[in-house]
């Protein structure tokens, strides 16, 4: 792998993973698994009143990809609704396929743009943006 993949950026978002651990009282769960490198996330997610995300937890073991992202999402998620966390994996994911030129409104997603040129890491990276999704829209219902 090209060192412009696994460069500082990715490194040092892998290292810094907010809302690690599990929460004891989440409204919705999901996991997710790459079955390509077998990188696994699991998010727990807590909703306010307003629908919004209040508590997030997650539990990452995943690549350097999988993990800068878990971070990303971790770091930008609170306060968000969970047709804003459907668009961010939406556009995320339109992104590493090349169907968008830029990853949409979350910030810190262009740190993934070398990574467009390796498929295979697609599904780490999307891991955490899945599962963050899939938890909030079951915790709205």
């Amino acid at each position: 792998m090209p060192t412009a993949l696994y460069n500082r950026d990715i490194l040092r978002l892998a290292a810094s993973i907010p809302h690690l651990g599990r929460l004891e009282r989440a409204q919705a769960s999901a996991e997710k698994r790459s079955p390509v490198c077998g990188s696994w996330v699991a998010v727990d997610v807590a909703l306010d009143d307003e629908g919004r995300v209040a508590a997030l937890g997650q539990e990452v073991k995943a690549c350097a990809l999988g993990q800068a992202s878990a971070a990303l999402m971790g770091a930008g998620v609170l306060g968000r609704e969970p047709a804003e966390l459907v668009e961010a994996r939406d556009a995320l994911s339109q992104y590493l396929a090349g169907a968008r030129d830029e990853p949409g409104d979350w910030p810190g997603l262009e740190v993934f743009s070398e990574a467009r040129a390796y498929k295979a890491r697609h599904p780490s990276i999307l891991l955490a943006f899945e599962a963050v999704a899939e938890a909030a829209a079951e915790a709205a219902r």
